[in-house]
């Protein structure tokens, strides 16, 4: 089996963790590394596409080179994450051709992210994505539900959507999805919210999301599959560590270590100062929050 497949369906069944963290900047990729190997965790590093598209990671090819100066993959892999078929603007994406460049490129896993479907063609889109990610011998993360966050306007308040259940993954669908689509790991809505990323919202912080864990093991018993929190920055901590109990064995950082980056970056400091704001941060969401240091070699 796949590396990070193995890990991450490790994760799931005894109730770990991987973290993923999302890089908007490539100079955050060596002291996000570094922050893992000090904490002795396995974790994932990934680029979504709107991350080269509206911040400056540049491109796949600049991350996965990046990457590749500073990673010893005992201890981190790289992941695409959102590739969306229709994007953040209402616009279709040619998303197999990304896709097919990045496992090309030799990414470890991908993501499509069909949401924005509905069930039929998000089943059959994240199927022929599953079928060329593993014709390669790696994974594919699919999601279903709407993990909102990343779209242009204003939000409706967060109470509003977490009463009303407003994007939760339905159970009975995520079955079928899981059962049809051929997808190693599912991306699920269930309080959880992306950080923005618009200009003029992306330096707000961030809503503090509150996580329905009934809700989350519903989909859990449905699915059968490791699940993924996407949005993991800001939750309170009690949510996160409950849901690793109840199928959530990958989780989405990537506000909480882009804004430290860029405040570090607006308050005067120099790259440096930057990445080392990183690596402070990425050690304390490690070892406080998540409270992985030294659970590498439980998933190895």
């Amino acid at each position: 089996m796949n590396p990070a497949a193995r890990i991450v369906a490790k994760a799931w069944k005894s109730g770990l963790l991987v973290p993923a963290f999302n890089i908007p900047y490539l100079p955050m990729v060596e002291p996000v590394i570094r922050a893992v190997v000090d904490e002795d965790v396995f974790a994932l590093l990934e680029v979504a596409r709107v991350e080269w598209r509206k911040f400056e990671s540049r491109s796949m090819a600049a991350v996965y080179e990046e990457f590749h100066k500073h990673a010893d993959p005992s201890y981190v892999r790289l992941h695409l994450d959102h590739i969306p078929v229709i994007d953040e603007d209402g616009r279709r994406v040619d998303h197999l051709e990304i896709i097919r460049e990045a496992i090309e490129l030799g990414f470890d896993s991908v993501m499509v992210d069909g949401s924005r479907l509905d069930l039929e063609e998000n089943i059959r889109e994240t199927r022929s994505v599953a079928e060329l990610a593993h014709q390669a011998d790696i994974p594919c993360e699919g999601e279903l539900g709407a993990v909102l966050g990343h779209e242009e306007g204003p939000l409706p308040p967060y109470e509003e959507l977490f009463s009303s259940g407003r994007g939760f993954t339905d159970p009975r669908e995520a079955a079928r999805f899981a059962a049809e689509s051929g997808c190693d790991w599912l991306s699920v809505a269930f309080g959880n919210i992306h950080g923005r990323i618009s200009q003029a919202a992306r330096d707000e912080q961030k809503v503090a999301a509150r996580l329905d864990i009934g809700h989350l093991e519903a989909i859990r018993e449905a699915a059968g599959i490791p699940l993924v929190l996407h949005g993991g920055s800001g939750i309170q901590q009690s949510y996160v560590l409950e849901a690793m109990k109840h199928g959530i064995a990958k989780m989405n950082i990537g506000a909480d270590i882009r804004q430290a980056y860029e405040r570090a970056l607006r308050d005067g400091g120099q790259q440096a100062e930057a990445q080392s704001a990183v690596y402070r941060r990425a050690r304390w969401l490690l070892g406080d929050y998540l409270r992985l240091s030294g659970s590498r070699s439980s998933l190895l």
